[in-house]
C-alpha cells in the first residue's frame, strides 16, 4: 500500500471517524445486533448492498474526474456523494470526516488537485469524494485506494461496536478477517463502476440512522 494511504486511513488520521457508529447504535439498543454473529451480518451487507459500496464507487468517480481534471464529471460525483446520505446524521458523518480530510491534506500533503477541487465543487465535501481527489492529487493508483479505504471504513463499525459492548475485541477482529474477502470483491467491482452503478437496499442501516436522530442516552454522533 502506498505510504502516504498508511497515514491517511490510519485511526490516527484527524477526521473524527470515532466519533461516529453510522446508525449501529440504534441498531444495538433495539436489539438488531447484539452478538458476532448480527453484527458480521449487519457488516456483511452494508458492504454488499449498502453505503460502502456506494462510497467506492463515488470514490472511483472523483479520482478519475480529478485525473482528468473533469470540472464537470467532478461536480457531478461530489453533488451525488451529499444527496444520496439517507439522514441528517449520516450527511454530518460524511461531511465532517470530509471535511477534516481535505484540511488536513491541504496543510500538511498539498498537491495542485486541491486548488482545483476547490474552485470547481464550492461546499461541502462527502469524505468519500476528498480521499478520491487526494489519491488522484498525489497519483496513487485507484486499485490501491479502493481496498484501505473499505477495511478503513468497516474497522471504524467494528471499533465502534466494540466501544457499544455488542462485541469484544477478540470477535471483531474475527468479524474483519471474515469480511476482507467481500470487502476486496466490492473494491474491484467499483474499479469498473460508474455513477450509473450506484444504489443500495440496507434499509434498515438507514432507519436506524433517522432513529438515532432522537435516541435519548447515546455515545455516538450518527
Amino acid at each position: 500500500m502506498p505510504a502516504p494511504l498508511l497515514l491517511w486511513l490510519s485511526p490516527a488520521f484527524p477526521v473524527g471517524g470515532f466519533a461516529f457508529s453510522h446508525g449501529l447504535e440504534w441498531a444495538a439498543e433495539r436489539g438488531w445486533i447484539k452478538d458476532r454473529e448480527t453484527l458480521a451480518a449487519w457488516l456483511t451487507d452494508l458492504v454488499a448492498h449498502g453505503a460502502l459500496g456506494n462510497d467506492q464507487i463515488l470514490l472511483s468517480a472523483a479520482w478519475r474526474a480529478a485525473m482528468q481534471r473533469d470540472s464537470a464529471a467532478m461536480r457531478e460525483a461530489a453533488a451525488l456523494a451529499l444527496a444520496l446520505q439517507p439522514s441528517a446524521e449520516r450527511h454530518l458523518e460524511a461531511v465532517t470526516q470530509g471535511g477534516a480530510f481535505l484540511a488536513q491534506i491541504e496543510a500538511a500533503w498539498p498537491c495542485r488537485a486541491m486548488p482545483w477541487f476547490r474552485s470547481v465543487h464550492d461546499g461541502e465535501v462527502a469524505y468519500c469524494t476528498a480521499v478520491g481527489v487526494a489519491a488522484a492529487g498525489h497519483g496513487i493508483a485507484l486499485e490501491a485506494v479502493l481496498l484501505p479505504y473499505g477495511l478503513a471504513v468497516i474497522g471504524n463499525l467494528v471499533s465502534a461496536s466494540v466501544r457499544l459492548g455488542v462485541v469484544g475485541q477478540t470477535d471483531g477482529q474475527r468479524i474483519l478477517a471474515g469480511l476482507v474477502a467481500e470487502v476486496e470483491r466490492v473494491a474491484r467491482r467499483s474499479l469498473g463502476a460508474t455513477l450509473d452503478d450506484l444504489g443500495g437496499a440496507c434499509w434498515r442501516s438507514d432507519l436506524a440512522s433517522l432513529q438515532h436522530e432522537t435516541q435519548y442516552t447515546r455515545l455516538f454522533r450518527s
